[in-house]
């Protein structure tokens, strides 16, 4: 294995915060974190469950949990293995791969997804998100809505 495969350093039961002007932005928690270094890049690999929480600008709070995930330096991030997200309004998406986007604040991915919310449930591929998980686009979508 060349030093470049090897983690740079590895932590267990960690906690990263993200945080703009002293206002913390998201929290990250796993299981087991390694460090490494590509060139000028640097990528956080975490796994053994990860839960990433982003606070929205209007104060609500946004939950994605997966098995694990990669944190890039410019603090982009990518959740793998049975994503869910899940927003203050009760809205809940499930999928497999995700990423997030610090220079826009979008979640995005191009696989398959189930959106739930109290009064519909949409199927689709491809998912583009802000946040807040208030304004969303699915692409190639199908889905039902529930009578009250």
């Amino acid at each position: 294995m060349s030093s470049q495969e090897q983690p740079a350093q590895e932590s267990w039961d960690i906690t990263i915060v993200i945080s703009d002007s002293g206002h913390r932005k998201t929290l990250i928690k796993a299981g087991h974190a390694a460090e490494y270094h590509k060139g000028d890049k640097k990528e956080i690999h975490v796994d053994g469950g990860i839960s990433i929480r982003t606070v929205n600008p209007n104060g609500s709070t946004t939950t994605i949990t997966a098995g694990r995930g990669i944190v890039h330096n410019n603090q982009d991030i990518e959740a793998f293995d049975d994503v869910v997200i899940r927003s203050d309004d009760g809205t809940v998406l499930r999928t497999e791969y995700i990423t997030r986007s610090a220079s826009d604040h979008m979640i995005r991915t191009d696989k398959y997804v189930t959106i739930t919310s109290p009064s519909r449930t949409i199927r689709g591929y491809g998912f583009e998100s802000d946040d807040a998980m208030k304004r969303y686009r699915i692409f190639h979508a199908s889905g039902e809505a529930l009578s009250q």
